[in-house]
């Protein structure tokens, strides 16, 4: 075999030239990673119980999921944290070899089991399940030089306006914006006066549950043989301060009736004050992109890029974003190197070739 090649240097030359050019299709079309595809499956739990400490949430709310979620098929092993703000998180990881989406589906119908033994406030935020590498591709901060735009109001554009077009960009599997600064309700109780009225904190929440809540009305008419049918329109969730202001505690002595602006302070402000960040002196708030496993990290960034200049576009005035980090600096180094080392080999290689044959 070796003679034949020696004897025909037209098919060496050929053969060489098919190879070349298959590694340089190779080069252009393989994905792109910020590392090895080592690093396991991994598939992330996410869920919040407002106004709860770590305690409390390792107790109710990441015990309860644990114990439900230890044992699905393919998982290694598990890690949960638990934040002072109200946030859980648990993450499990699988077999290399084991289907991502598949481990997906597995986890979210074992966290389906828990919803039971789980506390309200935490099943009505939600509970998230998805798949996601472990590093984040880049950090973006979005910060408002005008002083009209607090933290708290980027931070809420940010979840409105960018965060959904960011997570619609092929390949992106999360974008997590850090802070708890979304606009709530915020319902100062005052301690004296609640004493004074006899009421406790449970009430006054019962009470809001009660009267701002989403309800289907229904409609009349509708089975009467009538020939007009009405539907009926609720004006659903309260919204404004004014609206939380009025509502109806209860009623003392048979003719006075108990609002809640008689026993607290309400506010439209931001959800938690746990956190303050700074971009270049100026409120903002700094989110991550987290990829798919298996996408390409180069193309994905180059899409974020561009997206974000259209993006930029649509900005209040004095709103602009800066990149904190960027792993396609690092990817494009490494590339660029790999590029120069296949050059120099094919230069050796063919000088080599030439002499001996």
């Amino acid at each position: 075999m070796l003679k034949t090649f020696i004897n025909r240097p037209v098919l060496s030359t050929v053969i060489s030239i098919i190879l070349v050019m298959l590694g340089i299709l190779g080069a252009l079309d393989l994905p792109v990673t910020q590392y090895p595809d080592i690093a396991p499956p991994t598939v992330q739990v996410q869920a919040t119980y407002p106004g709860a400490n770590a305690a409390t949430i390792i107790e109710s709310v990441i015990g309860p999921l644990e114990e439900q979620i230890n044992g699905v098929e393919g998982m290694t092993y598990i890690t949960s944290t638990a934040s002072n703000d109200g946030s859980a998180q648990i993450n499990i990881f699988f077999d290399q070899d084991y289907d991502p989406d598949i481990a997906a589906v597995n986890v979210q119908n074992r966290v389906a089991r828990a919803y039971s033994i789980l506390p309200d406030e935490v099943v009505r935020s939600g509970i998230i399940t998805q798949k996601q590498t472990n590093t984040a591709l880049v950090y973006i901060s979005v910060y408002s030089s005008n002083p009209t735009y607090d933290d708290t109001f980027v931070q809420n554009y940010l979840n409105i306006n960018v965060k959904p077009e960011l997570e619609r960009v092929n390949g992106v599997a999360n974008v997590n914006v850090f802070g708890g600064k979304d606009y709530a309700m915020r319902l100062w109780l005052d301690p004296s006066k609640m004493a004074n009225y006899n009421l406790n904190a449970s009430e006054v929440i019962q009470a809001v549950r009660e009267q701002s809540i989403e309800a289907a009305a229904g409609s009349i008419g509708q089975n009467a043989g009538e020939a007009f049918e009405y539907v009926i329109r609720y004006k659903g969730r309260f919204k404004t301060v004014e609206e939380y202001e009025n509502i109806i505690i209860k009623v003392i002595d048979n003719d006075k009736i108990l609002r809640l602006k008689d026993v607290a302070d309400i506010e439209l402000d931001a959800f938690s004050y746990a956190t303050k960040t700074r971009s270049k002196g100026h409120p903002g708030m700094s989110f991550g992109v987290f990829q798919t496993p298996g996408s390409n990290a180069q193309e994905i960034i180059e899409r974020l890029y561009v997206k974000l200049e259209e993006l930029k576009a649509n900005f209040p005035e004095g709103m602009d974003y800066i990149i904190n980090y960027d792993t396609n600096r690092f990817l494009t180094a490494s590339i660029d190197k790999v590029k120069s080392t296949l050059i120099q080999a094919f230069l050796l290689v063919f000088v080599v070739v030439f002499i001996f044959l």
